[in-house]
């Protein structure tokens, strides 16, 4: 591990990705609050699932957040027919006082894809849009996705977007990038992916009170923006995650019928059977 003040890098070793991207969050938080801002780098990790489970964290402790991701190829570079781009994920969030945390969280491409994966298990089909088949052709069969390229949001800048996250997450941290990083999805070789986390302390640029104060002004106006046809809210960024979670932590969470045996069989061959529903 590298520890330079308000810097640090930490050597994941092909660890856990949840586990190396906590330990980075803590340390950039702590870093923030020495320094002002903490820069967090994580090589050689893995998948950590979504950026904005860390970044929240960030925010609670009173911190603006940015955190990258890179990952196995899954799109082409703009004017290319061979993926070597990842959707290469990132997220910022702050605090936004008495309402829900400010949060973006993003893939590079048109669609996560996780959400290509789901439609998979679900057996249903995608939206045209979403992907092109390995003949470069339109289609809305997940599988024929998975297997060809998903294509990056807002045709140009979503591959621009995507090169710059690979930068960060991959060049700066000293992890592997673009066809070096591997998708959680193969796992014959090391991810070598890499995560950046930056912390940085509202205290240090004004009072914290005053910053939320700001922030439920900001998504205030947001939200009282007259409603365009067909729409009943506006919703700033994260409110509708926020509203989300308290619906499942409530209802319960459904899950394709593909999912649950995949988690059956990890369940008994790691001993956890009786944790789970017949």
């Amino acid at each position: 591990m590298v520890d330079a003040g308000a810097i640090a890098v930490i050597d994941g070793h092909d660890g856990v990705g949840h586990v190396l991207t906590m330990l980075a969050t803590q340390e950039a938080i702590t870093r923030a609050r020495a320094h002002g801002i903490g820069a967090v780098a994580v090589r050689n990790s893995n998948h950590f699932g979504t950026c904005m489970y860390y970044t929240r964290r960030v925010a609670a402790a009173g911190c603006v957040a940015m955190l990258t991701s890179n990952g196995g190829p899954a799109m082409a570079p703009w004017g290319g027919r061979k993926k070597i781009i990842g959707t290469n994920p990132w997220s910022v969030a702050a605090p936004v006082g008495t309402r829900a945390p400010f949060v973006v969280d993003m893939a590079a491409t048109g669609v996560a894809r996780g959400k290509i994966y789901l439609a998979r298990n679900k057996q249903l089909p995608i939206p045209l849009g979403w992907a092109i088949n390995q003949a470069g052709e339109p289609t809305t069969d997940p599988q024929e996705a998975i297997d060809g390229i998903i294509l990056p949001m807002a045709e140009h800048k979503g591959y621009a977007i995507a090169a710059m996250v690979d930068m960060l997450s991959g060049v700066l941290t000293g992890s592997g990038f673009l066809s070096a990083a591997h998708s959680p999805y193969h796992t014959a070789e090391p991810s070598h992916c890499g995560h950046l986390m930056i912390a940085m302390d509202i205290a240090k640029f004004q009072p914290l009170a005053q910053f939320t104060a700001r922030m439920e002004a900001f998504t205030n106006e947001i939200k009282a923006v007259p409603l365009a046809k067909g729409f009943d809210e506006v919703l700033y960024p994260g409110e509708i995650e926020d509203n989300n979670d308290a619906t499942f932590r409530r209802e319960g969470l459904t899950l394709p019928e593909e999912t649950l045996a995949d988690l059956r069989r990890l369940a008994q061959h790691t001993g956890l059977v009786a944790a789970l529903p017949c």
